[in-house]
């Protein structure tokens, strides 16, 4: 295999942690709403630890667009 067709394949790889995080994200704010929906008096609780969890689950996406301009900046050198 040619050297620069595995790195364009590894920066396609990096940049699939999109499709993670944007699961993740869905999910979070899915699982706030329906909790809200049951104990609308938890907003306030609820809501600064999913702000947390969105947080952290941005991280990994932006980690993954890191690796994959990384990886591009060898490619194209």
């Amino acid at each position: 295999m040619d050297p620069s067709a595995a790195l364009l394949i590894g920066m396609g790889a990096a940049a699939a942690g999109f499709a993670g995080a944007g699961v993740g994200i869905g999910y979070i704010f899915g699982k706030m709403i329906e909790a809200v929906a049951r104990q609308p008096e938890a907003e306030a609780r609820v809501s600064k630890y999913v702000w947390i969890g969105f947080a952290l689950v941005e991280t990994i996406a932006l980690y993954g667009i890191a690796m994959a301009l990384m990886i591009g900046l060898r490619v194209f050198k």
